[in-house]
């Protein structure tokens, strides 16, 4: 079979990386960072979903949800913020501030990576780079659904160095500002993520359920390999329980408690998200498409993409070529950096 669903899903949901600011920061301070729909006009025009996470490069902090509690932060540690909340981090934990977006306006015109100093260099100084993810969030992105609003991953709790490495070469290239530095802080961004994913899914306990949890079942994740191996095939569930060697009412329980829906209704969406995929990648007639994913009529696959994605699949094409900017007209917002008490 040889399919990664995990792989796969990163594929088709077009995971583009950046890392935009080095910052050093002198004690005392606090940075409030808006929601990711707020930051993207600035930040990652196109995108349609935006995560953001931040290497503890130098240091360390405090750092959480905007509406939580904040948690201690140490050089080499990640923390990540897949659903695009507003977070913050500051220097103390009783800290807190109002979002500003003078500093994302600011690296709008200026050389990437963005570097920004704040406080008096007396102070104890703590560096951050803050990098950022793009990624398309529909029809379907079972991985983005799949993780918690909040990841940390801890320097003190890694047993291999990859992550360690691959933040130190963030660190390093934000300095050197090298030809090409640019292209290597995108390609960095994307592989600190999935490898933060990764340890995650490794990390998390027998009892958890969802998109991950199921990849790691004997079961459900020999079928999850099925069906991204060979989209296109006219599945049904009695065939699915066969490979699993499962009785097919099983197969469902099992499928629907860990996947949070049965495998034919999974099929169905994910088909949906390739063939989304390909309407915004190429110029591939709609009935090529539609026999891609499985679909023996170019009528019942654009009835079954309207169900699910709420638009046919010429005019989703259309908007995926016209890009996202009159959404983002609109969006006119103005991290706040500076101490104040909560």
């Amino acid at each position: 079979m040889g399919v990664d669903p995990l792989s796969d899903v990163l594929r088709a949901v077009r995971l583009t990386g950046a890392i935009f600011f080095d910052i050093k920061l002198y004690e005392p301070w606090v940075a409030a960072t808006p929601t990711a729909q707020q930051c993207v006009p600035f930040v990652m025009p196109h995108v349609e979903h935006l995560l953001e996470y931040h290497i503890i490069a130098e240091g360390g902090c405090w750092a959480g949800l905007a509406d939580g509690e904040l948690l201690r932060v140490e050089a080499g540690d990640v923390i990540a913020f897949p659903q695009g909340d507003a977070h913050i981090l500051a220097s103390a934990p009783h800290l807190r501030a109002e979002p500003d977006f003078a500093m994302y306006r600011a690296a709008q015109n200026a050389t990437l990576p963005f570097a920004h100093s704040h406080g008096d260099e007396s102070g104890a100084r703590t560096r951050v780079i803050c990098g950022f993810l793009g990624c398309a969030a529909r029809p379907f992105n079972p991985l983005l659904s799949a993780l918690p609003r909040l990841l940390h991953d801890r320097a003190a709790h890694r047993t291999d160095r990859w992550i360690t490495d691959l933040a130190r070469l963030a660190v390093a290239e934000s300095e050197s500002r090298s030809s090409g530095g640019q292209s290597v802080l995108e390609r960095v961004s994307e592989l600190m993520f999935i490898a933060v994913v990764r340890r995650y899914l490794n990390a998390l306990p027998g009892e958890q359920t969802g998109w991950l949890a199921g990849l790691r079942d004997r079961y459900v994740g020999h079928v999850l390999g099925l069906l991204h191996a060979r989209p296109a095939h006219p599945w049904t569930i009695d065939e699915l329980a066969r490979e699993a060697g499962m009785s097919r009412s099983s197969l469902a329980e099992r499928f629907v408690h860990f996947v949070g829906q049965p495998p034919m209704q999974y099929l169905t969406q994910w088909r949906m998200q390739m063939a989304s995929d390909m309407l915004g990648r190429g110029s591939d007639s709609v009935g090529r498409i539609a026999a891609a994913v499985g679909y023996d009529s170019e009528a019942a696959f654009n009835r079954a993409f309207k169900k699910i994605v709420g638009t046919p699949p010429g005019a989703w094409r259309r908007t995926q070529t016209l890009g996202s900017d009159e959404s983002h007209a609109a969006l006119t917002p103005q991290l706040a950096v500076g101490p104040r008490s909560a």
